[in-house]
């Protein structure tokens, strides 16, 4: 029952979310420098964003974060899960977006993908940004056990193990 709650008031996050990106709100006021190198803390404001279909949101998205540009994978990932709320991708890149543009408050309103391998690593990794070393852990630890060989999992807990002792020096 509190697992159906909690899943109910992230949708109702979202839709608050959504109805801002209606108003017009494209940037939902990021500013600054983000921890990435120069990178911009803003959602890119992308004019010709309704001409894309999901397919190509998708694949600009995944461009764009590759190439660590965070504030257009945003904007298209959040175009994404506007045409296509059901696709889990969308709603995982877009918290991950967010996350890399450290707003964290955005960024937990976007994984609803809940109880997966990469659910998991990504809540950790979330918790590592923003310097909750426990929680990132326990999250970590989730997502070992249901794929102890993951590279990319080994990878986090490596980093993990090094910000925190990074922190303590």
């Amino acid at each position: 029952m509190v697992r159906g709650a909690h899943a109910a008031a992230k949708l109702a996050a979202i839709g608050v979310v959504l109805a801002m990106t209606a108003a017009g709100c494209s940037s939902a006021g990021l500013v600054g420098k983000s921890a990435y190198g120069g990178a911009s803390l803003s959602v890119a404001d992308i004019t010709n964003i309704g001409d894309y279909t999901t397919e190509r949101a998708l694949s600009e998205a995944r461009a764009h974060f590759r190439n660590k540009d965070y504030g257009h994978s945003a904007a298209f990932y959040k175009r994404a899960v506007e045409l296509s709320p059901k696709t889990a991708e969308a709603y995982v890149g877009l918290g991950a977006s967010y996350d890399r543009l450290r707003r964290f408050d955005l960024s937990d309103l976007y994984d609803l993908s809940g109880g997966t391998v990469q659910y998991y690593n990504n809540v950790g990794y979330s918790y590592m940004l923003r310097g909750k070393f426990n929680e990132a852990m326990t999250y970590f630890r989730k997502a070992e056990k249901l794929d102890p060989g993951n590279v990319i999992i080994t990878n986090n807990l490596q980093l993990l193990a090094n910000a925190a002792a990074k922190a303590r020096a």
